[in-house]
């Protein structure tokens, strides 16, 4: 896979298809990613395909997510159902192969992952995961913050970011993923006793 000829034509798509605001989300998640794939010892150039394209279905039809969705073979949980802009990511890592020919399977499962995560994810995903919560645009984290999180490892800054997404989901009293909650708790860390720390 040829991922700089690729990456362009998926940034002129996104360009085309998403409003000013979330095209600009996806161009600091795609820089952020790269800066952490750096970090990690993965070529950047894969990260930052992976941003630009992990939102290019957050505006399409209930219908298109429906239709995309359903060709990954994975069952509709209701909570997708209920609110189907969640199966952006799904859908996404769906077109991307379909119609630009992405075939890096690391890559695609990044993308279809990035709205809830799951147990297991491979080290592109958890960066496209954190990457997306934390690139310079989202105001609910401070420079210094962000500066601290770079500093962390991979697992240290998904978890971070997992719990303040759940506390931001219980105060809107919002549902909270069981994939999300399986993630959490499959990166639980045990002290010097072997005792797991708590998560909430």
């Amino acid at each position: 896979m040829n991922i700089d000829p690729l990456a362009e034509k998926i940034t002129v798509y996104a360009g085309g298809v998403l409003p000013p605001s979330r095209y600009e989300h996806s161009l600091r998640t795609a820089e952020t990613a790269a800066q952490l794939c750096r970090r990690f010892g993965i070529d950047p150039a894969k990260g930052r395909l992976a941003g630009i394209g992990h939102d290019i279905c957050k505006t399409a039809s209930t219908r298109m997510l429906f239709t995309l969705s359903e060709q990954d073979g994975v069952p509709i949980t209701l909570l997708e159902k209920e609110k189907p802009s969640l199966l952006h990511g799904r859908a996404a890592a769906v077109m991307l192969r379909t119609d630009f020919g992405v075939d890096d399977e690391e890559l695609l499962d990044a993308i279809r992952n990035h709205t809830f995560g799951r147990p297991g994810m491979g080290l592109l995903a958890k960066i496209l995961y954190v990457a997306d919560k934390i690139e310079p645009g989202r105001d609910h984290i401070s420079k210094k913050q962000r500066e601290e999180m770079f500093l962390m490892d991979i697992d240290d800054m998904v978890r971070t970011v997992i719990t303040e997404n759940i506390e931001y989901l219980k105060k809107k009293s919002r549902e909270i993923s069981p994939l999300t909650q399986d993630l959490l708790r499959s990166l639980a860390v045990t002290d010097n006793t072997g005792t797991l720390s708590p998560v909430n």
